[in-house]
């Protein structure tokens, strides 16, 4: 056993960095959802079909080297997806489709939730007919849906919002060296009671970070420089930040239950395998974990399961 002196400079020495604790919790990762079918959307840019008349025009020569990144990027993206399923589901299926194929793909896979991805690009840039054809989708489907960054927007936009930098400019004003949120951020929760919170008045619950249940924060990954303006009709507002207001809204009338987020809570188990240990769950992602196996419970709520 340490004595005092020793048991002093311990705790002195290995502060961990919420309520000064010399020791971690154990957090084994149990699948608690025992089914889903997630259809996971990839939102980014493939090919040269997918591209409106005025990326052809601004692109030009650059087309194959842009679409070849936004292609690499969507790989990451969604297996970090489907690596959440998979994690947090004791029998998972998952398909992966483009954003211009989701219609159809619901009507063949017949899912129980559909996660949407990040995106790269503005939407000016996209074929209008493809996001047209989401709009419709997306204002009629009744299957849950949880969209992710510049998803997150594009659901805005169909909804009649605004995107703006987070300086407040028009897209089309600064297209490089916008002002951005990278790395991990705090974002303030402003309506704990929705459900996606879950337990956070639970003092004795071992879920939440302590920061969570004590000051109503997250700390989750960001990158982005583009912003929803404001809150959609229909919509109500989760949580916030100081450069972006928008950063988490939720539809849950009409037979609808569509989540959004601006920051990447699919990054979760990302940064959880490459951690050399598993005492616990980082920090810095596990709130992103628990708002998708909260949304993957909420899903299988609202289809009456």
């Amino acid at each position: 056993m340490f004595d005092a002196a020793v048991k002093s400079k311990v705790n002195e020495t290995l502060p961990f960095p919420y309520n000064k604790r010399a020791f971690c919790l154990y957090e084994p990762i149990e699948k608690t959802i025992s089914h889903a079918r997630v259809l996971i959307v990839n939102s980014l840019l493939r090919y040269e079909s997918d591209l409106s008349d005025l990326a052809r025009m601004e692109w030009a020569d650059s087309i194959d080297s842009r679409l070849k990144f936004e292609r690499k990027v969507s790989g990451m993206a969604c297996d970090n997806i489907a690596q959440n399923v998979n994690r947090l589901v004791r029998q998972p299926r998952t398909m992966t489709v483009h954003l211009s194929e989701v219609s159809q793909a619901v009507e063949d896979f017949k899912p129980d939730a559909i996660v949407l991805s990040g995106t790269y690009s503005d939407f000016d840039y996209y074929n209008p007919e493809s996001l047209d054809a989401f709009e419709r989708f997306i204002k009629t489907t009744k299957i849950p849906v949880l969209a992710i960054c510049g998803s997150h927007q594009l659901v805005g936009v169909s909804f009649g919002a605004e995107l703006k930098t987070l300086d407040g400019l028009e897209l089309s004003e600064k297209r490089t060296g916008r002002l951005n949120e990278y790395q991990y951020r705090f974002v303030k929760i402003v309506d704990k009671d929705d459900p996606i919170f879950a337990g956070i008045e639970d003092t004795t619950s071992g879920q939440w970070q302590d920061y969570t249940k004590e000051d109503d924060i997250l700390r989750v990954w960001q990158n982005h420089g583009v912003q929803v303006d404001g809150v959609p009709e229909g919509f109500k507002l989760l949580a916030t930040s100081y450069l972006c207001k928008n950063q988490m809204m939720v539809k849950r009338s009409e037979g609808q239950m569509i989540y959004c987020v601006q920051f990447h809570l699919e990054k979760s188990f990302e940064d959880w395998s490459k951690n050399p240990t598993r005492w616990e769950h980082p920090n810095e992602s596990r709130d992103g974990r628990i708002l998708f196996e909260n949304f993957l419970q909420l899903a299988h709520v609202h289809n009456g399961r």
